[in-house]
């Protein structure tokens, strides 16, 4: 008998220290909670709304021949920055073309000839610009119809703006831009035009806005599809909280603090600024340094009998008789 007493009451100190322990750690935590512990820091913050767009031409400039003719030369291809005034392709129309080909059939001789009276055709740049499009090969014939060439002046990301948004919209406002095929690059953008005529697209009303980035990265081509994140306001060194710390009351924000003294969280009226969604700004009633209580509740699957999957097809039991033998007819 006393060997039992003394194998039983280690036993019952280790259950004790166990539950001990379990109870320090969820302190201030109710049934189904769970509690951690977190401070006010300083950093950045933005109020932001997002949108699509995509990437176009400010300017889209085709290039096209004044007469029918034939393409000679080309003399840039596609991604070339080119000047005003830039001699870009040499054509002939469709006489001096016919020309020399019945010259060269006579000889070289006679179609350099020809080739310095009956002068080309230059066409040139109307702007400092980029190539974007140069698909059309020497020696293919052309229209006045046909885009020789097609120029950019600058890309430009062209958002799609809600009606219920616009008003939040103005022209220098800073964006950010992140392309679908590049999402971890960041662009720096900034408002450059709201157009005053609304499209609706799938019966919702928007407005274009072109957004022009700081830098045109080298990656960037005409028609990425693109996500922007238009800046409403933004704080350099605000006071933050994460957002699950704050609370509402009868229309009032508080937090829980832990206060020295005090053996469960008191609750504190807080003004609240700017929000991301992940932090949000302490405007008053909290210092930087305290300590504040976060609470989330813990959630679990609900089970079936003896642990059984409760969507499972019911399996009907056999019963026994008294006897211990099961009755089948």
């Amino acid at each position: 008998m006393n060997k039992k007493i003394k194998f039983f009451i280690p036993a019952v100190v280790v259950v004790v220290a166990a539950a001990f322990l379990v109870l320090r750690g969820r302190q201030g935590a109710g049934p189904g909670e769970s509690v951690k512990e977190t401070s006010p820091f300083f950093g950045s913050i933005k109020n932001t709304f997002s949108t699509t767009g995509t990437v176009l031409p400010k300017n889209r400039l085709e290039i096209k021949p004044p007469v029918n003719g034939r393409i000679d030369t080309i003399l840039v291809k596609e991604g070339d920055k080119v000047k005003d005034g830039q001699v870009l392709a040499w054509m002939s129309n469709t006489e001096r073309a016919a020309l020399l080909d019945a010259a060269q059939a006579q000889g070289e001789e006679k179609l350099k000839y020809w080739e310095q009276v009956y002068k080309p055709i230059a066409l040139l740049a109307p702007i400092d610009a980029e190539v974007i499009v140069a698909t059309i090969q020497p020696g293919q014939t052309v229209t006045t119809n046909d885009a020789v060439l097609v120029l950019s002046d600058r890309l430009i990301v062209r958002a799609q703006v809600d009606e219920t948004d616009i008003g939040k919209v103005e022209v220098g406002q800073a964006a950010v831009v992140s392309l679908d095929a590049y999402p971890d690059t960041k662009i720096k953008a900034a408002v450059d035009h709201i157009y005053y005529e609304s499209q609706t697209v799938n019966n919702v009303t928007i407005y274009k806005v072109d957004l022009a980035p700081e830098e045109i990265p080298v990656f960037f081509r005409s028609g990425m599809n693109a996500a922007i994140d238009f800046i409403e306001e933004s704080k350099d060194k605000a006071l933050l909280v994460p957002v699950e710390a704050v609370y509402k009351d009868n229309g009032e924000d508080y937090v829980l603090v832990k206060e020295t003294g005090s053996s469960s969280p008191v609750k504190r009226a807080v003004k609240l600024g700017l929000s991301d969604g992940k932090n949000a700004e302490i405007l008053s009633g909290l210092n930087i340094g305290e300590k504040i209580i976060i609470k989330s509740a813990n959630y679990s699957l609900p089970k079936g009998d003896n642990g059984s999957n409760p969507f499972m097809p019911f399996r009907r039991r056999n019963t026994s008789n008294s006897g211990g033998n099961s009755s089948r007819r």
